[in-house]
């Protein structure tokens, strides 16, 4: 877990920075939904995990093996993000 350290700050700055962190979480959220509904198309479409499909097995080919690549390492990115995020704990001095 890691820890903010707010030092002197005001109530009113200390609000603003949870509200802050809060906003990130929700627009995280909505991103990593939006991105599991993609994957879940190419999921259903195929009827395969990416890691079991070649790119020649695809009606788009390269391009629609990367797309969903790039999907893939996205929805990771946003789950790690998430996380540490949520992990996050803020202290005051």
């Amino acid at each position: 877990m890691s820890k903010i350290i707010i030092e002197n700050a005001s109530e009113r700055t200390q609000e603003l920075l949870r509200t802050a962190i809060l906003g990130q979480i929700e627009r995280l959220q909505a991103s990593l939904e939006r991105s599991r509904a993609r994957l879940e198309d190419f999921q259903k479409k195929y009827g395969k995990e990416l890691s079991q499909i070649a790119a020649e097995d695809l009606e788009g080919g390269d391009l629609e093996y990367v797309e969903w690549a790039g999907e893939a390492e996205l929805r990771r990115r946003l789950e790690d993000d998430l996380r540490c995020l949520r992990e996050l704990e803020i202290a005051h001095r």
